[in-house]
């Protein structure tokens, strides 16, 4: 059985990663660079390969000071949830019923199986793009090809031109691949705001026997303090 380990072991040994490696080694040692190097591959260390269900694919992560942790669109409980992630709250919120929770930390998704990958896994602080074509989306085109081939169902959510434009790689009829505008706030009425993904999601795994995700993520508040309720 194929595993995310052996999957970047094996890019680890191509050309391209050469390259790209000695461009984020340098990166990281004269320049400001996010998530923090022992979170780059957290997506993969949190959703094992035979565990994804979902993959909600980003663009690059956040750049802003204490934001990016390795989970697309997701950040550290205790800060401040980005425009894009409020949005996806929202969405949630009117095609599902949620409430919109207090933090932006999303590992509970990543918990049930969702895979929150970005197509370039780092960035220079407040400089978004800075690391795309260095080789990043080598990589993740093959960690998506990868899943693409796995012979059970999976939902792909492409958000935005970088991620839909990955549709291509995913042809086994097995799955489930949705597409629509990002949900930044430059885009989210082009498409994102009623796109309907998640109840989508969770009908098409139901539909093939899988268990549904929870997508509510809970306030801290309430979960911290249970007593004071």
């Amino acid at each position: 059985m194929a595993s995310w380990g052996s999957f970047i072991e094996e890019e680890k040994k191509k050309d391209y990663f050469s390259d790209l490696s000695s461009f984020v080694d340098s990166e990281y040692e004269t320049r400001q660079v996010f998530p923090p190097k022992e979170n780059i591959y957290r997506a993969f260390e949190l959703t094992p390969l035979d565990k994804v269900r979902c993959v909600i694919l980003g663009q690059d992560p956040y750049h802003d000071d204490g934001q990016a942790h390795g989970l697309a669109f997701s950040v550290m409980p205790g800060v401040k949830t980005p425009p894009s992630l409020m949005n996806i709250y929202k969405e949630l919120r009117d095609e599902m019923g949620l409430y919109i929770p207090d933090n932006g930390c999303l590992t509970k998704w990543a918990d049930q199986g969702v895979l929150l990958l970005n197509t370039v896994l780092t960035v220079r602080a407040h400089e978004a793009g800075s690391h795309q074509k260095k080789g990043w989306e080598i990589f993740t085109d093959n960690a998506i090809k990868l899943l693409n081939g796995q012979d059970r169902p999976i939902v792909f959510m492409l958000w935005g031109g970088p991620s839909r434009a990955k549709a291509n790689l995913l042809t086994n009829s097995e799955h489930l691949v949705l597409q629509s505008a990002h949900p930044s706030p430059l885009s989210v009425y082009r498409g994102f705001y009623g796109c309907g993904h998640f109840k989508a999601c969770n009908e098409f795994l139901r539909s093939k026997g899988e268990k549904e995700i929870d997508w509510q993520i809970e306030d801290l508040q309430t979960s911290l303090f249970p007593s004071l309720l």
